[in-house]
């Protein structure tokens, strides 16, 4: 990690985020609460905590507790679990390691059995208390280290990880030089190798890392920076606008690797790849502005990096993120193994506009909330907490989630070997290219990148 040490954090005493006082409040003063839409009370409701950043100058993800209330009130619109109401409560994280550690004490406080479908960078700060707690963290974004290493943690996908190294892959039998444009925090320092990684499969260089604050309004510096990394490229094999060059398993029509590790022997053209989240956009104007007609060095992502909704507001089929290569976790937003989660955002949150269906983010949080409904409804109605749920997770109960993923379990043989992420058991990728203005699959099905990430090298 670059040697940069992580920040120690002093104990503070517990510091309880108030109730928001009206019902259907969301998201306010750090937190909100959805009881759902049941008036049956058989039972006590059963607790659940989703947190994520909003209202702040770096990455916001609103998205994800609104998807949680949304599937609270489908939940209870059907009768709860066992009859029981799913009482959601969520906390702004606020991409603050002393208010995601509050989240999780309220989360304590209020008895929760699981913290599902969350975003934070802080992991060191939130883990602690729900494992003081026995609270099990199901489906966070993948962006800490503790979700990865924490047997209270039940990742449902590979993370940023997963990401970075399918990332390399994807850009190493298309391009020559690669610069990385990263954020400059602890989270940011893990990018690079994992990168890295995966252009090594590809006979390819170390991409030059170039470092980024998370909140800026402009990346002039860094834009140049990233331009001199990836050089101008030149003109030879293989070309992304045509799909020819001496690279295998490339799609003719975008010209995308589809996960075929090939020794490519030409230089191929420059390329630049942001993982900046929210700013990623605000970094490519930089870049374009800079850039210049020099077509030769072209630009990609991750996804929540570049989603549809951006390539739509800056143009469509005419943004300048036309041929934006990207990687992500799940197939594309219309693939139709989403149209359960799409219905009941329609039914359940129209008039929500936080919720992007697009969004890896609200993705994440639908998956998640899906394996928290199988456990739930395997265990007996009156024994659900969180002890138990972390326990039938450990015993190998599995999740099928419509081929959205491989079906999801966490036991020990289902622990894939990777240093500095042993919890990961789901390291597929897909590989997307934005054509005529919409973000569409390079290929069908999966590329699992576990083993890329079993071979990498240490820091």
């Amino acid at each position: 990690m670059n040697g940069r040490r992580r920040p120690f954090l002093r104990p503070t005493p517990t510091a309880r985020v108030a109730a928001c006082a009206a019902a259907g409040t969301l998201l306010i003063s750090g937190c909100g609460i959805l009881s759902g839409s049941s008036n049956d009370s058989r039972g006590e409701p059963i607790t659940i905590m989703t947190w994520a950043p909003d209202d702040t100058n770096a990455t916001n993800m609103p998205g994800m507790p609104a998807m949680a209330q949304a599937y609270a009130r489908w939940v209870n619109d059907k009768g709860g679990i066992h009859g029981r109401e799913l009482r959601v409560l969520t906390c702004n994280e606020r991409n603050d390691a002393i208010a995601a550690a509050q989240c999780a004490r309220r989360a304590a406080d209020e008895k929760a059995v699981a913290v599902v479908g969350s975003y934070s960078q802080h992991g060191r700060s939130f883990m602690s208390p729900l494992e003081a707690a026995g609270i099990p963290y199901i489906g966070g974004y993948g962006l800490s280290e503790e979700e990865f290493t924490s047997p209270f943690s039940y990742p449902v996908n590979g993370g940023q990880a997963a990401l970075l190294a399918g990332n390399g892959r994807q850009l190493a039998s298309v391009c020559g030089a690669v610069s990385l444009v990263r954020p400059d925090t602890i989270a940011g320092d893990e990018l690079p190798e994992l990168l890295d990684a995966g252009l090594a499969e590809g006979h390819r260089s170390p991409a030059a890392d170039i470092r980024a604050p998370e909140d800026a309004s402009d990346y002039t510096r860094q834009a140049q920076q990233a331009l001199t990394g990836a050089g101008s490229g030149g003109d030879t094999t293989p070309d992304a606008s045509t799909g020819t060059g001496t690279g295998t398993g490339t799609d003719s029509g975008t010209g995308v690797s589809d996960g075929t590790v090939a020794d490519t022997t030409g230089s191929g053209p420059g390329c630049v790849t942001a993982a900046l989240g929210k700013r990623t956009n605000t970094f490519f104007d930089s870049f374009r502005r800079v850039q210049e007609d020099d077509s030769r060095v072209r630009i990609a992502s991750i996804l929540g990096s570049v989603r549809q909704s951006l390539v739509d507001s800056t143009g469509g089929r005419h943004s300048a993120l036309e041929g934006t290569y990207a990687t992500g976790w799940y197939p594309v937003a219309d693939d139709p193994r989403w149209k359960p989660m799409h219905k009941i955002v329609h039914d359940y949150a129209f008039d929500d506009n936080r919720i992007d269906i697009a969004d890896p983010g609200v993705q994440t949080t639908w998956i998640a909330y899906t394996v928290l409904r199988s456990v739930l409804t395997s265990l007996d109605p009156g024994k659900i907490s969180a002890h138990a749920v972390r326990t039938t997770l450990d015993r190998g109960h599995a999740t099928d989630t419509g081929g959205l993923t491989p079906k999801l379990r966490w036991r020990f043989q289902d622990l894939l070997p990777i240093r500095d992420y042993p919890r990961i058991v789901n390291a597929n990728v897909t590989y997307q290219v934005v054509k005529d203005g919409k973000l569409v699959a390079v290929r069908q099905g999966f590329v699992d990148v576990g083993q890329t990430l079993v071979n990498r090298k240490a820091a």
